[in-house]
């Protein structure tokens, strides 16, 4: 992606929760299709307005439903690959639709933008002050599944760490490389730590209790920023994966065999006298599907060829089936 919308359809109370990023302008573009979506996170629930109780803030219901979504049981924090943990995170939920079964890992590349955080002050750094530095900074971020020993592997799947890199290139300073957060590919989601992205990227994330910071939306603008200062080199890059098992199965047709047909033009009156008289000494038919059963004759499987086969008592066939699934 090297341009994303934000949909005007999108009902003020969800981006309460979180921003859904288009590859077009739902309210103009009928093909407009949602390619993820970005919320913000706190532990304690800073940072979003709860109608005075931070027990129901928007930002701490999301990292409560990330933590129950992805950690284990007894842990109550997101724990990096550096040892520090975050009551802040950000999520980027990839859409189901265009990862389809998981994110290929080592084939993304996120770019962010600096913000101009750092020159405002943190309960202010919301709505029209969130922009970008003048003269920003970049940083690129890829996942360390290559160059990872031994996978993390927890109930939910594969998990790899978010660091500082590029595809091309690999990863920046791979002997103490920066890291940024984690990558759950089977989940199609990439958690990433506010406290970096505050010290890296100047995000200022809003931490008043009972405030609406509208932190999403500064990672939204990070992502936009670096796409409009260069569209080619700090594009949104990903790559799905689809893992498919396959059987194969080879059905031989003698000329002995199969050489009658169901179509009922193939007799003619109630003898069943063949329609044409030479098909007496010499039938030909042709072959178009192929059943497959089970042990008790039951159909499992209807495939179908992609031409008929000529079929005589001259004439055997080979049949390949592959079932994939």
């Amino acid at each position: 992606m090297s341009v994303l919308y934000t949909g005007s359809i999108q009902s003020a109370a969800s981006k309460q929760y979180y921003y859904e990023a288009w590859n077009k302008n739902p309210a103009t573009s009928a093909d407009a299709e949602p390619q993820f979506s970005i919320a913000y996170g706190h532990r304690r629930g800073s940072g979003s307005s709860a109608a005075g109780t931070l027990n129901d803030s928007p930002s701490r219901a999301v990292y409560s439903q990330y933590r129950l979504l992805l950690l284990n049981p007894e842990d109550t924090q997101f724990t990096f690959k550096d040892g520090t943990s975050t009551d802040a995170i950000f999520a980027i939920n990839f859409n189901r639709a265009r990862i389809l079964e998981k994110v290929d890992p080592g084939n993304w590349q996120l770019v962010l933008a600096q913000l101009s955080g750092s020159a405002v002050a943190n309960n202010a750094h919301t709505g029209s002050n969130v922009k970008l530095a003048v003269n920003p900074s970049f940083i690129s971020l890829i996942d360390d599944s290559g160059d990872t020993e031994q996978d993390n592997v927890t109930t939910v799947g594969r998990v790899v760490n978010v660091v500082s890199g590029s595809i091309t290139a690999g990863i920046f300073n791979p002997s103490a490389p920066h890291y940024y957060g984690l990558v759950y590919p089977d989940m199609g989601i990439i958690i990433l730590d506010g406290n970096k992205l505050n010290t890296s990227a100047s995000f200022n994330i809003v931490t008043g209790s009972n405030i609406n910071g509208d932190n999403a939306w500064k990672l939204l603008t990070s992502i936009s920023g670096a796409m409009t200062v260069d569209p080619l080199n700090y594009s949104f890059q990903s790559r799905n994966s689809i893992v498919r098992t396959s059987a194969h199965y080879f059905v031989r047709v003698k000329n002995g065999e199969y050489n009658f047909s169901n179509n009922p033009t193939f007799v003619t009156g109630s003898e069943g006298t063949f329609s044409q008289p030479t098909f007496l000494n010499d039938p030909t038919v042709y072959i178009t599907t192929v059943g497959m059963y089970n042990d008790r004759q039951e159909l499992l499987a209807v495939g179908k060829l992609s031409q008929p086969i000529q079929k005589s008592f001259s004439k055997e066939s080979l049949i390949k089936v592959r079932l994939d699934f």
